[in-house]
């Protein structure tokens, strides 16, 4: 037995170490233990051809990224800017802007507000630079209402910044700085982007200098958002936010397509939705604001809308596309050209044109004195008309001197206003023509002679007034003298009262 047991246990050792008879079956190691051996050629870890030239596209794609931040970021500004801002005043006293008010706070509140006290406010944007000579692109809104301009660029260097020109229209300001071998970015053609092109937006925002944002073209030819006066946005899911404005939208070939300018947000941050300003039309209004330092825009001169289904089906339209004609106005190029209300506006010089908006951003950005084709329908049938663009009138101020009447007025301490009929009648006044005393600033000489919101103005200078053109022709004397003789009255007393600055 002795015998017997050594033999199983010698067996049981050869079976341990692997060493069993040609006629053992294979695998049964395998099988005890459940271990599953791999051939080299099942399941290899190798990479297969079309992986790794997935994989060399992804890494160009990302070289060719990189590639853009680099040549492009130098170029790219931090804007800092200081303006004077304007804030309203409560009203100083609980019962109204002044006691024993029988008007009721709500009527003063809506006449008469209390002149706003100013205070300083730092403000941040973006900004690009296109010429050697030190000419940056930017939005109106960055720049707006600035008393200082700061530009520091990526290398640390940091300049003066001059308001050369700004368009509140199209929300499109020109800069300028003096330096030495200023960088600079080229720029691209807006019209030639598709959409789902890449694109590279660089910034500011939130005051993180530099920094960069990769996406898409979302879409073209945005409009009717009421951002601007003339709408045509690129729109992109790049990440914008606050103190990206004014800065480049790039394509992948490093060339600037658009200037970043506004997002659609419910929080104030990044919802996924940008919109950049074609950078053709950027090119337009600088190339103005350079060489004029104005913009002049096309006039078409009709009133225009939108259509709605109903209107479409009225017309005879099949579609709401296009921008239906309101009213014309005479001696307008429309009238010249046989424009008639009613007529729909469906293409401009070859573009189809989707709604008013478009077909004025159109007219807006043609040169006065250019021959264009519109094509219209009318009463359902297609029309062409050759009409020349006119040059936007622009309104006339009530005097030359307005700003420094205006500069005299705010260092005495009061505003005015024309008198309308239904504020007469609200105040008890007979007359249905003059200029009342809308807002006092406290501890003002005007406040100092005891004058308040509601005053009725009757002479200036001894010179009756019955408009604010009265007022301010009456009042140009006292630019002079520095002093002023009024005469004011309220429902029951008139008296005479001299302010000087």
């Amino acid at each position: 037995m002795r015998r017997l047991g050594q033999l199983v246990l010698l067996w049981c050792g050869l079976f341990l170490l692997g060493v069993l008879p040609a006629s053992a079956e294979p695998g049964i190691w395998d099988s005890l233990f459940r271990v599953k051996k791999i051939r080299p050629e099942e399941g290899s870890p190798q990479t297969s051809p079309d992986s790794s030239r997935d994989l060399a596209v992804a890494q160009a794609l990302s070289r060719a990224f990189a590639a853009v931040v680099k040549k492009a970021a130098p170029a790219v500004v931090f804007i800092e800017v200081e303006k004077t801002v304007v804030q309203k005043e409560p009203h100083p006293f609980p019962f109204g802007p002044f006691p024993f008010d029988f008007f009721g706070d709500d009527f003063m509140r809506r006449f008469f507000p209390q002149i706003p006290r100013k205070f300083k406010q730092r403000g941040a944007g973006s900004g690009f630079i296109v010429s050697p000579e030190g000419l940056i692109f930017t939005n109106n809104h960055v720049v707006e209402g600035a008393d200082k301009v700061i530009v520091k660029l990526a290398d640390g260097r940091t300049f003066k910044g001059k308001v050369v020109g700004r368009d509140p229209q199209s929300d499109v300001a020109v800069l300028k700085i003096k330096g030495h071998n200023l960088p600079t970015v080229p720029l691209g053609d807006s019209d030639k982007i598709q959409v789902g092109e890449w694109v590279i937006a660089i910034g500011n925002p939130f005051g993180l200098s530099h920094t960069v944002t990769v996406g898409v073209v979302s879409a073209k030819g945005r409009s009717g958002l009421g951002i601007t006066d003339f709408e045509d946005f690129i729109q992109t899911d790049a990440a914008i936010n606050p103190g990206n404005s004014g800065g480049p939208l790039l394509n992948i070939r490093g060339e600037v397509i658009g200037m970043n300018t506004a997002i659609f947000s419910r929080s104030g941050g990044y919802m996924g939705i940008g919109f950049a300003i074609p950078i053709n039309i950027v090119k337009l209004v600088a190339e103005q604001l350079v060489e004029k330092g104005k913009v002049v825009r096309g006039w078409l001169g009709v009133v225009i809308q939108d259509l709605t289904p109903a209107l479409a089906q009225e017309f005879g339209l099949e579609r709401t596309e296009g921008a239906l004609v309101a009213e014309v106005l005479k001696g307008s190029p429309a009238d010249r050209a046989g424009l008639r209300p009613g007529d729909v506006i469906v293409g401009y010089e070859g573009k189809p044109v989707k709604n008013s908006s478009e077909l004025r951003t159109f007219v807006g950005l043609t040169p006065p004195g250019t021959t264009v084709t519109l094509e219209i329908r009318r009463e359902g049938k297609p029309l062409e008309l050759r009409v020349t663009i006119g040059e936007y009138p622009r309104e006339p101020r009530i005097s030359s001197a307005a700003p420094e009447l205006e500069k005299f007025l705010e260092d005495l301490g009061f505003k005015v206003r024309e008198l309308t009929p239904e504020m007469a009648q609200e105040l008890g006044y007979e007359v249905r023509k003059g200029v009342v005393i809308s807002a006092v600033a406290p501890g003002s000489p005007a406040a100092f002679a005891e004058l308040r919101p509601g005053l009725l103005i009757e002479e200036v200078n001894r010179h009756r007034v019955k408009s604010l053109r009265d007022f301010y022709e009456a009042l140009k004397i006292s630019l002079k003298t520095g002093r002023v003789l009024l005469l004011v009255r309220d429902q029951r007393f008139r008296r005479f009262v001299v302010l000087s600055r």
